[in-house]
């Protein structure tokens, strides 16, 4: 194992067992693991994003996420260890014992935060805050820059590949919020040489967007890699990207039958889900591999296994904080 900036790479794939069929077995890609104190899809995207800042010579860090963001938290706890300060702007989420952890460990990392009632209202706040001194890193650390880190990932699993600690996927499956995992994971499948096809569980609204913008980062990152590394590339490959939203159930945040059973499920294999992202996506590759469309499934977990009582010394109780803050916890 390699230790970059924030991350351990490459991070662990398993064969789960108990969950595969006669007719197709099911893989986990552990990034959870990504780092020991905060691990999650985040750690590589911030690893890109903080490095960009530094060379801009930025000393602030403005982002923006819902009430319990995980992209909030890790840039709050990675930002501040690179020495940036960070400002963040939150939206009003579902609240679950969760959410309100993430919330106050925020706190507690010395985050400053903002409210807003709606992503409208966000943006606003971010470019009020987003003075010369600061990298604006976008919801969920999705741009180009972010992306990157996954088309790094892609890399990462192909040489697992290779080495045999698993064989070729014939579907990977992953979440898509704000986008940033899937289109650097897509474009890093068709650059490393890899013809997994990778299917986005959609699971932030409005489905057609997260799709679009998807799509369009896929596109750049790739283009962005083959233009930092040289490479001789005359089209972006069209098989790439497939999405469904069969999972989404009533919105961001909102918890499903499926997610539920999926958690129960995934905790029997030791892995821990929770109702926004991860919970959604295994159910997901729950049913694609009962479907037996495909000999192999990995599934991308996403979701910082490391425990967050660390991160929550000397964090306020949640009637504690800021009334602004808890009106955030709908």
């Amino acid at each position: 194992m390699t230790q970059s900036a924030i991350g351990n790479y490459p991070t662990p794939v398993e064969r789960l067992a108990g969950l595969g069929t006669a007719k197709t077995t099911l893989w986990v890609k552990r990034d959870d693991l990504t780092n020991p104190t905060y691990g999650g899809n985040k750690v590589r995207k911030l690893e890109r994003l903080i490095a960009e800042a530094r060379r801009r010579g930025k000393r602030r860090l403005v982002t923006v996420g819902a009430a319990g963001s995980h992209h909030v938290l890790a840039t709050a706890l990675f930002g501040g260890r690179a020495g940036l300060e960070v400002d963040a702007v939150l939206v009003p989420q579902l609240r679950t014992p969760h959410v309100a952890e993430d919330l106050r460990a925020d706190v507690a990392l010395g985050a400053h935060l903002f409210t807003a009632r709606t992503y409208a209202g966000a943006a606003l706040g971010m470019i009020a805050h987003a003075r010369r001194d600061a990298y604006v890193v976008p919801m969920g650390g999705s741009n180009v820059v972010g992306a990157l880190g996954y088309v790094d990932a892609a890399f990462e699993l192909a040489d697992q590949v290779k080495a045999g600690a698993l064989p070729e996927p014939d579907a990977i499956v992953v979440t898509v919020g704000s986008g940033g995992t899937a289109a650097g994971l897509a474009a890093g499948l068709r650059l490393a040489g890899l013809r997994s096809e990778l299917v986005g569980v959609v699971v932030a609204a409005p489905a057609f967007f997260v799709r679009f913008w998807t799509r369009r980062l896929a596109r750049a990152a790739f283009w962005r890699h083959a233009r930092d590394h040289g490479l001789a590339v005359r089209s972006a490959p069209a098989r790439a990207l497939t999405f469904t939203s069969s999972y989404l159930g009533a919105g961001y945040g909102e918890p499903t039958e499926a997610g539920v059973k999926a958690t129960a499920i995934a905790a029997d294999a030791g892995l821990s889900l929770d109702a926004t992202y991860t919970a959604k996506c295994f159910a997901a590759a729950l049913d694609y591999v009962q479907s037996a469309r495909f000999e192999h499934v990995l599934y991308w977990h996403t979701l910082s296994s490391a425990p967050l009582a660390p991160l929550l010394e000397g964090a306020p109780d949640e009637a504690a904080l800021a009334p602004a803050l808890r009106r955030l916890l709908r």
